[in-house]
């Protein structure tokens, strides 16, 4: 399974989620974020790729829509509803992107 996480800048919440899946079983994962100065920017072949999106806020969710044209049924959506208030690789970030995300992924 292709799993792609996007956040904003694609420096800590997206980024952490793929360092901390990148050797879970079953899936391959990428991160992006969605503003032009991004560490990496979302893109339509990163959106191909990707067999379900993890996005961190509502706000995130809306631009794909927009920008992407997200067909509901090929693709899954799911926000996680987790603030940009935490750094690369925080413990409670940690935390809170393995209880949020590991429902949605293969076991």
């Amino acid at each position: 399974m292709n799993v792609l996480f996007v956040c904003t800048l694609n420096r800590w919440r997206s980024l952490t989620a793929e360092k901390i899946f990148a050797h879970y079983p079953g899936i391959r994962v990428r991160s992006a974020g969605t503003a032009a100065n991004a560490r990496v920017r979302v893109n339509k072949k990163l959106i191909e790729w990707a067999e379900i999106i993890f996005v961190m806020e509502p706000k995130h969710a809306k631009i794909l829509k927009h920008k992407f044209d997200l067909d509901p049924e090929h693709k899954r959506l799911i926000c996680l509803d987790i603030p940009d208030e935490y750094q690369y690789m925080d413990e409670e970030l940690i935390q809170l992107l393995t209880d949020a995300a590991e429902p949605y992924l293969p076991s």
